[in-house]
């Protein structure tokens, strides 16, 4: 019998342990509650479970909160208009052999044997199968591997011919200037109904794709900007480094979506199979499986976001994560690479790195006059769009 270790929750995406018995969403949700409407919950007794919550409360999105549908997406235009908004790509990912060949029987006659990464365990791929087609948990643990390309003998890259390759519209990343030395950027992902991730922020202020390759996925997203606050039921740290949020996804859902829907910024969509999502650098998101999924998702840095990955490494040398041990200073490898990659380039980043730098601090002065003169109250949100200088 497969023994699953029990999840830790503190500091990060898991947020703060609490003390004391708690009873869970899917607990209270059993006892009282029976969907009718995706935004009217009615009291009648029956038993209603994580999965009905998630799958209803993440129906009938409002039409301004609709993540804008696409089907495909030029580099230049990306560029100009598209690198700080989320958006779907129905088109690109279904000429990929893997969306074409990949089901779990494929991998598991192909892999099975072969260990990946579930959150912090290591199980062979015919373990966690079993254990996705057989667990009752409120939140599953989520095959996560950064090392699946080499592990599967995978060919990819920016043109077609291997299994997959990187979408056009996302191919500019100048963390390819690090080549081997550049931090984790790919990830397979295989999850049950309910897996996911909650609020979190991609690492390094990176951007990202998320590729749904069987399944689908709701996708809950929010920008950060200076004079917002975090999602709803989301705190943050002074110093950016924690996140504390429910235990759970089916919680927040619980607890906090009827008020995201009606928060300013507030962005959601349903990713199919055979469809990319795009995470813009900086933007909180929320994610959960609404059928058994298999997805790949790769991080990058786009030139609109140099400013935020430069400040990012330099800023918060603490908080920079996936690069190899031996790698003592991140930003200095990754500024001296870009300038002699790019001539210009990093002075140019630099100039707007400090332009957001010196905003910050203008609006920061703002704050704390506002706050001497009404007792304006501050909610600090995470990222580097939320620093205090």
């Amino acid at each position: 019998m497969l023994t699953v270790p029990k999840r830790q929750h503190h500091d990060g995406r898991c947020g703060k342990k609490r003390e004391g018995k708690r009873q869970s969403a899917t607990e209270r949700l059993a006892s009282t509650l029976v969907p009718i409407h995706p935004f009217e919950i009615k009291p009648l007794g029956n038993v209603y479970t994580a999965s009905e919550n998630i799958k209803v409360r993440s129906g009938g999105i409002p039409k301004a909160n609709a993540i804008p549908r696409l089907s495909d997406l030029a580099l230049k235009d990306f560029s100009s208009e598209w690198a700080d908004k989320p958006f779907i790509l129905t088109h690109p990912v279904r000429s990929w052999p893997v969306y074409k060949e990949w089901s779990t029987e494929h991998l598991l006659e192909k892999y099975g044997n072969i260990k990946f990464r579930a959150e912090a365990v290591d199980w062979p791929l015919k373990d966690y199968c079993d254990y996705m087609g057989d667990n009752q948990d409120e939140s599953p643990l989520y095959l996560f591997d950064h090392s699946f390309v080499e592990k599967m003998g995978l060919s990819t890259g920016y043109r077609e011919g291997g299994e997959y390759w990187i979408p056009t519209c996302f191919q500019e990343d100048l963390f390819d200037v690090l080549d081997n030395q550049r931090p984790d950027r790919q990830w397979l992902i295989i999850g049950p109904e309910r897996g996911g991730s909650s609020f979190h922020k991609d690492p390094n202020a990176t951007s990202a794709w998320n590729a749904v390759l069987r399944g689908s996925k709701y996708w809950i997203m929010f920008p950060s900007n200076p004079s917002s606050a975090p999602p709803p039921g989301i705190f943050v740290s002074e110093d950016q480094s924690e996140v504390t949020s429910p235990l759970s996804i089916a919680e927040w859902l619980l607890e906090f979506h009827a008020e995201a829907r009606q928060t300013p910024g507030c962005m959601e969509g349903i990713c199919e199979d055979g469809e990319v999502l795009h995470v813009p650098s900086g933007w909180w998101h929320l994610v959960v499986n609404l059928q058994p999924s298999i997805a790949i998702t790769q991080n990058f840095v786009p030139r609109a976001h140099l400013a935020d990955a430069l400040a990012f490494l330099k800023d918060k040398p603490e908080q920079v994560s996936g690069f190899k041990s031996d790698i003592k200073d991140p930003y200095a490898l990754f500024a001296g690479m870009l300038d002699a990659r790019y001539p210009g380039l990093l002075k140019e980043g630099l100039a707007e790195a400090e332009k957001s730098r010196a905003n910050k601090k203008r609006r920061w002065d703002e704050i704390v006059k506002a706050d001497g003169e009404e007792g304006f109250g501050f909610g600090f949100g995470g990222g580097a769009d939320e620093d205090v200088p």
